[in-house]
């Protein structure tokens, strides 16, 4: 007759605690949502295109893959409007085109984690089979094959550095008989209307594949906040119950000091940081859940826009 060993009981027990350990320390990491800046994409093709609003291919790339990042509800997605107040009062994109270094000093002053740029390469249609032509309306075409590509970079806007780097293509084909408006370029008269075509489809893959990477680059990035106000016995603090933040979470506050300079690319590392203190939060619905009100556990002195990270 077997009988289990003692020793052998606890040691597989304090393996599945130690497991159970490191998967709830990884949940606590994922909780916060992290900030998200989605700037519009430039626009490389020749396609001359109606967007249904009236927008840019490139606009309209970036307005689906804003819905996809608000609607997954793991995010907080900044607002157009705030991204281009910014820009226009800096004075960056001047050229049309957003690079890494724009992309992060806008970030960096709109308070997010990630700023994503890109640029659409390849948006259109290929037909195959026989067909005519009648009044600008192609007849009898047995095939089409809608490419959708985008180049697209996830930035870190703290210390400028390109997190992932991906080239997204997405083909989509459409067999039979068929009639075709598209002529010389794409038009949609309405959002159902794009998302019925193959061009639509193939533009929901890409923002799909684009969205993944979003999600396995910010896994492994530290969520971090900002001091909005402190007095010498409270904090209030840039993130709220909007962002996962609830009474009774725990931060600490680090004061940024010098900034590091790479001499070689000239981009910053980052800066050196001293822990200063702990904060408690009281009420995490400031804002309509964008700030937070915490009392102070230790330290003080402190400032507006020091970083705030969780405990």
């Amino acid at each position: 007759m077997h009988t289990w060993k003692p020793a052998r009981v606890l040691g597989v027990s304090c393996v599945a605690l130690a497991m159970l350990l490191i998967a709830s320390a990884g949940f606590a990491q994922l909780k916060m949502k992290k900030r998200i800046a989605v700037f519009d994409f430039t626009d490389k093709t020749n396609t001359t295109i109606a967007w249904w609003y009236g927008g840019s291919t490139g606009r309209g790339m970036a307005d689906m893959l804003i819905t996809e990042l608000v609607k997954s509800g793991k995010y907080t997605v900044i607002e157009r409007t705030q991204i281009e107040q910014v820009m226009k009062e800096q004075m960056l994109g001047m050229t049309g085109a957003v690079t890494p270094e724009t992309a992060a000093k806008a970030g960096k002053l709109l308070g997010v984690d990630i700023a994503v740029i890109g640029s659409v390469t390849e948006f259109g249609h290929s037909k195959g089979g026989v067909g005519g032509r009648l009044k600008g309306i192609g007849l009898g075409v047995k095939s089409q094959k809608a490419t959708v590509a985008m180049d697209v970079r996830l930035v870190n806007t703290t210390t400028g550095e390109i997190l992932a780097a991906e080239n997204v293509r997405k083909e989509k084909s459409k067999k039979g008989v068929s009639f075709d408006k598209w002529g010389s370029g794409i038009s949609f008269n309405s959002r159902n209307d794009f998302d019925q075509s193959i061009i639509g489809k193939a533009t929901r893959d890409a923002i799909k594949e684009i969205v993944k990477l979003l999600d396995k680059t910010a896994r492994n990035l530290k969520w971090q906040g900002k001091v909005v106000k402190a007095t010498a016995t409270s904090v209030i603090i840039n993130a709220g119950s909007a962002q996962g933040v609830k009474a009774g979470d725990k931060f600490v506050i680090l004061r940024a000091g010098e900034e590091l300079i790479d001499p070689d690319t000239g981009l910053s590392l980052g800066s050196t940081e001293e822990e200063i203190g702990v904060i408690q939060v009281v009420n995490a619905g400031l804002g309509n859940g964008r700030a937070s009100q915490c009392k102070i556990i230790s330290g003080r002195g402190f400032q507006r826009g020091d970083i705030v990270r969780e405990k």
